[in-house]
């Protein structure tokens, strides 16, 4: 199975949830000139990942995290597919109604906010579906 793997760290363990500090690094977080262009950055994230209380790690672990890539990709779509789709479609029925090209731009990114506010609407039921696991 292909799946999408990050580093992390144990920041907290609760029975049931383990919370893990991921660094995301840029591309260029290797090069040795990274401190003199400033563009090499990492952020740090957070994930929670449903574990047994059985596991024997502790805060501090180094532990591998993954997520199925097929779930990455559909993150990926809904994120960003989904509301792109919205916006030519909506733009594409205003102008084929006769709405003029102002009205019909704000009117698509108006469909493009409501489309986000469905997904954040929908974000516990999504997260259910995204789990993380550790390897």
């Amino acid at each position: 199975m292909e799946e999408i793997t990050h580093k992390g760290r144990i920041t907290a363990i609760d029975p049931e949830v383990t919370t893990i500090e991921i660094i995301s690094e840029a591309a260029c977080s290797s090069c040795h000139a990274k401190g003199l262009c400033s563009l090499g950055e990492a952020k740090v994230k957070e994930v929670q990942v449903r574990t047994s209380a059985w596991t024997p790690r502790q805060v501090g672990d180094e532990v591998e995290v993954a997520l199925r890539k097929a779930m990455g990709y559909k993150a990926v779509f809904i994120a960003y597919g989904l509301p792109l789709v919205v916006l030519f479609a909506a733009l594409m029925i205003l102008n084929a109604i006769g709405v003029g090209e102002l009205y019909a731009g704000l009117g698509a990114i108006g469909a493009v906010l409501l489309c986000y506010l469905v997904i954040f609407l929908f974000r516990h039921k999504l997260s259910k579906e995204y789990t993380f696991y550790l390897k």
